[in-house]
């Protein structure tokens, strides 16, 4: 039996999936963010390690090549390789200073006889179509539109990061919430339930202690604030749905400027990935609207599988 695994890691969680030749998935793990723009490099690294030596355990439990994933994968203890591939999809890790010593890294960390290391929106976009031509549009922790062409070549816009850009981000919507909540308090701004919500979420007695708790607060709680903005929309908090709604449009925005830079021979699929875009009905439907008022005959959709699986894809397709 051959094995292969596939990772997808992200500014929140880190998931990693185990498969055999015959596209059977065997096991899942999770942990935590694996970002290295967003966490320390050798947190990171901490995270992949962990989510797929759990993703190995699992299978070993199953008595699935129990003997060779513990030996060969999971204790390190031998340097033979017992996964036929590996793929990492990470967010963060375009820049090359970052995606080199990482991926020698992780032939070290995870012995396998090939090693792909890409970014989260690859895999994302491989999971949604293949090597077919199309878009994805991710909104989670960050943002990020990811296309290919009809020629085979990919390009980006946005996902510069929480300190500069992902617009229309769990992150960027998360902020936004914080400060309405703010604006809401000193009359500057409509009332909102997202108040008093977001001072349990984050443990406040008042939600002015958030100027003393800010530089404590790590992307992935400001991000996880978007869970809250998706339900007051749900249930007709106008500010919240005015959040949702400028996510949308912000989010709309990246796919139509990455229009305009591919190949126009037809109009490609835009597919929608992240939690973000899952949570707030609002949201894909100011998306879509916005799309369709400039490209009439855009396909949108929701991405129907995970990630993940587009990096254990791309890991067969290696040894293929």
């Amino acid at each position: 039996m051959l094995l292969f695994l596939g990772i997808d890691g992200g500014g929140t969680r880190t998931l990693a999936c185990l498969g055999d030749e015959r596209g059977r998935i065997l096991a899942k793990a999770v942990a935590g963010p694996s970002n290295p723009t967003k966490v320390k490099v050798g947190a990171a690294k901490k995270e992949l390690l962990r989510a797929a030596r759990a993703a190995l355990r699992k299978a070993s439990a199953v008595a699935v090549r129990k003997e060779a994933l513990l030996e060969g994968a999971v204790g390190n203890r031998s340097n033979k390789p017992c996964l036929e591939a590996v793929c990492a999809g990470v967010s963060g890790v375009d820049p090359p200073a970052l995606s080199r010593p990482l991926l020698a890294w992780l032939r070290k960390a995870i012995p396998a006889r090939r090693h792909l290391l890409t970014t989260d929106a690859a895999i994302a976009l491989h999971a949604a179509l293949g090597t077919a031509a199309g878009m994805i549009v991710i909104a989670g922790t960050g943002s990020i539109a990811y296309a290919r062409d009809h020629r085979g070549e990919t390009l980006r816009v946005g996902g510069w990061g929480a300190s500069f850009d992902d617009l229309g981000s769990g992150h960027d919507v998360g902020r936004k919430a914080i400060r309405a909540a703010l604006c809401d308090f000193d009359g500057s701004g409509e009332r909102t339930v997202l108040t008093p919500r977001i001072c349990r979420a984050l443990k406040l007695s008042k939600i002015t202690q958030i100027t003393q708790k800010q530089t404590n607060l790590e992307i992935k709680q400001v991000a996880a604030l978007s869970t809250l903005v998706s339900e007051a929309a749900r249930q007709g908090d106008r500010v919240a749905r005015r959040l949702c709604a400028q996510a949308g449009a912000d989010l709309a925005d990246l796919a139509l400027a990455l229009s305009r830079l591919l190949s126009r021979r037809k109009t490609l699929p835009i597919v929608c990935s992240g939690s973000f875009f899952r949570s707030s009905p609002t949201l894909r439907r100011s998306f879509a609207r916005r799309v369709h008022q400039r490209l009439p005959s855009a396909r949108v959709r929701l991405l129907r599988r995970e990630p993940v699986e587009g990096a254990l894809a791309m890991a067969r397709n290696l040894a293929a």
